[in-house]
């Protein structure tokens, strides 16, 4: 069974940073594009960052591009986000997600994508 559980979120003030990470389980990941994505109060989920399977190529949304980074160790099927320069706006709870296609040619944005999520964890920037 597919498990991905997130930790490193918190609370912070504007302009500081945090860093998430999201430790997958039941199969190596190694094959697939990971992900993160966040869900602000009232507002629908969206995709922050990508990485495709050996690291060497990512994708950001334009609000973020230059104040997070995406990796990933795939000997420790992990993915990490670190956040600088956090923003009130950021405040979300982040997901981490999994491709459901192997060896996916493009990192997708879109969440019909992505197969296996995590619970969440909460990020609060104050203002």
């Amino acid at each position: 069974q597919v498990q991905l559980v997130e930790s490193g979120g918190g609370l912070v003030q504007a302009g500081g940073s945090l860093r998430l990470s999201c430790a997958a389980s039941g199969r190596s990941f190694i094959d697939s594009v990971m992900a993160w994505f966040r869900q602000a109060p009232g507002k629908e989920r969206e995709f922050v960052a990508g990485i495709k399977y050996r690291g060497d190529s990512t994708r950001y949304i334009d609000s973020v591009k230059g104040r997070f980074t995406i990796s990933r160790d795939n000997a420790k099927n992990t993915v990490s986000l670190q956040m600088s320069s956090l923003k009130p706006e950021d405040t979300a709870v982040y997901y981490c997600a999994v491709d459901r296609v192997k060896y996916r040619a493009v990192i997708s944005s879109g969440e019909v994508a992505y197969d296996a999520w995590g619970q969440g964890t909460q990020v609060t920037v104050s203002s």
